[in-house]
């Protein structure tokens, strides 16, 4: 009989989880300073390099361990198929390309909101997962059960509560999730 071994299957998936369970400790450590200041992202001065870091880096930080256990559990559920599929390099630009969308959107349109937290990444892999089976000239039911059940929750969940998430993250996110999976699967 084989030996069983554990394999870093998703180097990237691993690696973004692995660096918000650091980022989520030093928050911890710091009361909250170190998360507000480097892995928030907010409307905030132009001029300020950290403006640009943390449209990437509020990725990384969450409010607590019921944020970051949320958004790892997809993450870590849905990201190593992607990975395999589209590969490691391709599932960066994803995350990348998600959170700067996302943080911009967020800088332009709510001025007062603070966006912290990977759930536009964990919407974008919802969708771009549904997308896995998707042919040139067809449109997977999945899809468009996804799009219903998530993006539209999310537009009633905007609209209707007011629960201090970023209902809008959720949507640039899935919108992202599935322009990239269509045009990555389109061929």
């Amino acid at each position: 009989m084989k030996k069983l071994k554990i394999t870093f299957n998703a180097p990237v998936v691993l690696g973004f989880a692995l660096l918000s369970f650091a980022v989520l400790l030093l928050g911890i450590v710091t009361h909250g300073a170190s998360t507000q200041t480097f892995f928030t992202t907010y409307r905030s001065d132009l001029r300020s390099p950290l403006t640009y870091l943390r449209f990437f880096t509020y990725t990384l930080g969450h409010s607590g361990w019921e944020h970051f256990i949320g958004n790892m559990s997809y993450i870590l559920l849905l990201g190593p198929a992607l990975e395999e599929k589209y590969g490691s390099a391709k599932l960066v630009v994803v995350i990348l390309v998600t959170a700067l969308i996302t943080g911009i959107v967020n800088s332009m349109f709510f001025p007062t909101v603070a966006l912290c937290g990977a759930s536009g990444i964990v919407f974008a892999f919802i969708v771009m997962t549904s997308f896995t089976g998707f042919k040139g000239g067809e449109i997977p039911l999945t899809f468009i059960l996804v799009a219903i059940i998530f993006i539209g929750q999310q537009i009633i969940d905007g609209v209707f509560i007011n629960d201090n998430i970023s209902n809008t993250a959720h949507i640039v996110g899935g919108i992202v999730g599935a322009a990239i999976g269509y045009i990555w699967n389109k061929k």
